[in-house]
């Protein structure tokens, strides 16, 4: 595929920002529209370095928007890419509304005009969190969706709705579910830049419980790779996991933070566990795989020591958005528009 436009949604975020450079950087002739609401964790300076690309273009606005929507995919884009959500399962547990807000309704407006402008693919980014906890086994496609917060229960139902334009409409829909993410430029709430962040500050980390919730952990760089081969590979109307298969308890996790910042199980602060905390996340990554020949091809331990070495070296990035510098700017230079 050559020349190809791609509308991107949520292109702001962690994992949409880190795929919109590597496409730029690996397509010389891709053109790319990200379109963002710009929320608390939609952040332009994770695209300071792309802003003036001739093949990048920002448009702020809404999924929810359906006329903003449109108007973007009424320039026949060749794919749209879902990344648009809200995702921290916190906030979720707090403010559910907002949750099924951006990720069902704001789904369901970006499937009416895929399927009114005929647009040649939909991927919606999905999350493991969908198919519930368990401690016994690995998710495949197949297995049925099991949601436990608010969250993951919004992410479920987009799937769902995805799938039924496939099966109703015969839309060009593909649904990716990726494993816990980390990397450069990842909102220091999730518990990677969190933790990192607060000891560079010498801060306490909170740890949720006992710590023994055990995560997948998928370098970022990696999933944006699976999901490009998704999008030009990937057999329309399927469902591809994508893990890490790097499972470790949140305390191990911690651990190996401390010791690469200098720091001792001082720094740990135990806190109360979160209401309907999932206790192990664990996908069957088969099938992208064999089918595409998708492997992850970073290390976790060095792509860890590296994301840890990247928030050592961007404080100018991290420490706005700890203090409310950031959202301050945000709010002069966006809300009113």
């Amino acid at each position: 595929m050559a020349n190809l436009k791609l509308l991107i949604t949520g292109g702001a975020g962690f994992i949409g920002s880190n795929f919109i450079r590597y496409i730029l950087n690996k397509y010389q002739d891709y053109k790319i529209i990200n379109l963002d609401k710009l929320t608390y964790c939609g952040n332009l300076d994770n695209l300071k370095d792309v802003k003036d690309n001739p093949r990048y273009q920002f448009i702020k606005g809404d999924i929810c928007d359906s006329k903003t929507v449109a108007e973007l995919a009424s320039q026949k884009p060749d794919a749209i890419i879902n990344f648009a959500a809200e995702s921290h399962v916190d906030r979720s547990i707090s403010d559910p509304c907002s949750f099924l807000k951006t990720d069902v309704w704001g789904t369901y407006n970006l499937l009416e005009a895929v399927k009114k402008y005929k647009i040649g693919r939909f991927l919606q980014i999905s999350t493991d969190e969908v198919y519930g906890s368990n401690e016994k086994w690995s998710f495949t496609e197949k297995h049925p969706l099991n949601p436990s917060s608010p969250y993951s229960a919004s992410k479920a139902a987009a799937d769902m709705i995805v799938n039924s334009y496939f099966v109703t409409y015969k839309m060009p829909v593909l649904i990716t579910r990726s494993s816990n993410n980390f990397g450069p430029f990842q909102y220091p709430e999730k518990i990677i830049p969190l933790f990192i962040t607060n000891l560079l500050e010498d801060k306490k980390v909170p740890l949720y419980g006992d710590g023994l919730n055990i995560r997948d952990w998928l370098y970022v760089l990696d999933n944006c790779e699976a999901i490009d081969l998704i999008l030009h590979k990937g057999k329309v109307g399927e469902i591809y996991n994508v893990g890490g298969g790097n499972e470790k308890t949140n305390l191990e996790l911690t651990r190996f933070i401390l010791k690469e910042i200098g720091k001792d199980d001082a720094s740990i602060e135990y806190v109360k566990d979160r209401p309907g905390h999932d206790r192990r996340y664990s996908l069957n990554c088969e099938k992208i795989k064999k089918e595409l020949g998708w492997q992850p091809k970073y290390n976790f331990e060095k792509a860890l020591k590296d994301t840890i070495q990247w928030y050592k070296e961007n404080e100018w990035w991290w420490k706005k958005i700890k203090t409310g510098e950031y959202l301050e700017y945000y709010k002069k230079q966006y809300l009113n528009r």
